[in-house]
């Protein structure tokens, strides 16, 4: 259980305090970027962020800001289970699951989960897997095993997290339903998506004779007797806990998936580099904390400066899935108007998060991130070291990446396009040409560099994100560890589903064109 019950104080919006107004004048007079350098280190990673403004006015005005918003306070709820979501009163300790000496809850089923692994290995079973689960409780399983995993798995691991009928196939094909084991990852085990597909799974094993098909389904959630009672023996059912959010159950036993696939090394590195994360998070003063760093950064950017969105580019194959990771953890965090105190914020919080790996992202979206009218924040990162010997491919990997952020930072004047223009001699075009060259510029940015890619590192980065999240939640004054936005639509959806299949009548409430669309889907 968490260690206390104390709650945060409720915030109040931002507009009209003082340290507020202190902290946007010091932003708006710190330059577009400085030539100097402004790198950070925290778990082995470094942290680039010349690319963002900065300057001892605005570092002075971000330590005001964050005392007002009673960062140390905070900071200390969040790390020792305090209660930091006010709306549904429960702790978000994490953080406990990566602790290097955990709780002896967690250490339990931490090594419940080793033994499953052990014992799975030694007997040579599960040659297939189907892990079944939506959100938090899929993308950090598949991160892991995108960046660990694609080499080579004796395991065949599918997902399966939509609803639509086509993923269901899709997982099922080609599946020996005798050698597949099938994980169910649910906190509340009673999502709709989940159940339906842990149900069709469950038939299929039923429709290919195997014996005891309860037998071959394993159980992750916060819910082990709602699991229990769906027919999962108890002794396949892996508990986590109320105190840990759906998009933080990666520390959790849902990355049971990934120990079976590519080990439960892979696990425990990944849960060492974060634990590395939330110690420098709680000890290193604000000026070098480069989760806070990056949080001062963020608002600066969303809240300032007005971008709407940021942009996750990573130069590395194996991190494609870290993209919609963050985009689900940033999003569902920071996706709120309402202060915690239940008043509007009254300014621009959680940008849109996108992204794709480098270098397909510059064919696909740099051209609008160079010379469009909004432009967006870019996060790059990279790994220093690679894990192949094609030296070429890792140089021109890196060029890229530096060249790209370089010519956000310093742009191109019409000057200096119109020289280049002159000097490829296209003589009277030149002018007109160089206009259609120019970049702005100053376009914020920051790089992380990953020594290489090992789960150590890549725990310490997701920890780095998680922690940076919390520090810009508490400055907007929301609360990142909710998502009633959420429910809204899950609640009206129960009504159409009963619509459709013509178990109730169409509600006139729907507005007209809801009430059209469920009529034609009717048939």
């Amino acid at each position: 259980m968490p260690l206390n019950a104390e709650t945060l104080p409720s915030a109040a919006p931002l507009p009209g305090l003082p340290e507020w107004t202190g902290f946007c004048e010091a932003a708006h007079q710190s330059d577009r970027y400085a030539l100097d350098l402004h790198c950070l280190k925290a778990a082995g990673l470094q942290v680039d962020l010349s690319g963002q403004r900065h300057s001892p006015e605005l570092q002075a005005a971000g330590a005001a800001l964050l005392a007002a918003r009673h960062f140390d306070t905070a900071r200390k709820q969040l790390l020792n289970g305090g209660i930091v979501n006010g709306t549904e009163q429960r702790a978000a300790w994490h953080s406990a699951l990566r602790a290097p000496a955990p709780t002896a809850e967690v250490a339990k089923e931490r090594e419940r989960m080793n033994e499953f692994v052990r014992v799975a290995d030694s007997e040579r079973r599960w040659r297939n897997i189907i892990h079944i689960g939506i959100g938090g409780s899929d993308w950090g399983v598949r991160l892991s095993l995108a960046a660990f995993g694609y080499r080579h798995s004796w395991r065949n691991v599918r997902f399966l997290a939509n609803i639509d009928g086509h993923a269901l196939e899709h997982a099922l094909s080609g599946m020996d339903p005798h050698d597949t084991l099938i994980v169910i990852a649910s906190k509340s085990f009673t999502t709709t998506e989940t159940l339906k597909n842990g149900q069709r799974a469950l038939e299929w094993l039923q429709a290919a004779g195997v014996a005891n098909p309860y037998e071959q389904i394993v159980a992750v959630t916060a819910r082990p007797e709602t699991a229990s009672n769906w027919g999962i023996p108890q002794k396949n059912v892996f508990q986590f806990w109320d105190w840990v959010g759906g998009r933080f159950s990666l520390w959790s036993a849902v990355s049971l998936t990934t120990a079976l696939a590519v080990s439960s090394d892979v696990v425990a590195g990944m849960l060492s580099g974060a634990a590395a994360m939330d110690q420098h998070f709680q000890e290193a003063p604000i000026a070098s904390n480069v989760p806070v760093q990056m949080a001062l950064a963020g608002v600066v950017n969303r809240s300032v400066l007005g971008y709407g969105s940021l942009n996750i580019s990573p130069y590395d194959f194996r991190l494609g899935n870290l993209v919609p990771y963050i985009q689900q953890l940033d999003m569902e965090s920071l996706g709120k108007s309402v202060t915690t105190s239940g008043e509007p914020v009254g300014i621009a919080t959680g940008a849109a998060v996108w992204g794709l790996a480098g270098t397909d992202a510059q064919h696909t979206f740099y051209q609008w991130l160079h010379q469009g009218s909004d432009g967006a924040p870019v996060d790059f990162i990279v790994c220093q070291q690679a894990d192949h010997n094609q030296v070429e491919h890792h140089n021109l990997l890196l060029a890229n990446c530096l060249a790209q952020r370089e010519a956000l930072m310093r742009g191109k004047t019409y000057e200096q396009a119109l020289a280049e223009c002159e000097q490829q001699g296209l003589g009277e075009q030149a002018a007109e040409l160089a206009h259609h060259r120019v970049h702005s510029g100053g376009r914020p940015n920051t790089l992380i560099v990953l020594p290489r890619l090992n789960p150590f590192s890549l725990g310490a980065l997701l920890a780095l994100y998680e922690h940076k999240i919390f520090v810009q939640a508490l400055i907007w004054g929301i609360n990142p560890f909710d998502q009633w936005g959420v429910e809204y639509g899950k609640v009206l959806a129960n009504g159409i589903l009963q619509e459709l299949s013509g178990e109730k009548k169409v509600s006139a409430e729907h507005d007209a064109s809801t009430r059209h669309w469920i009529k034609i889907f009717q048939g």
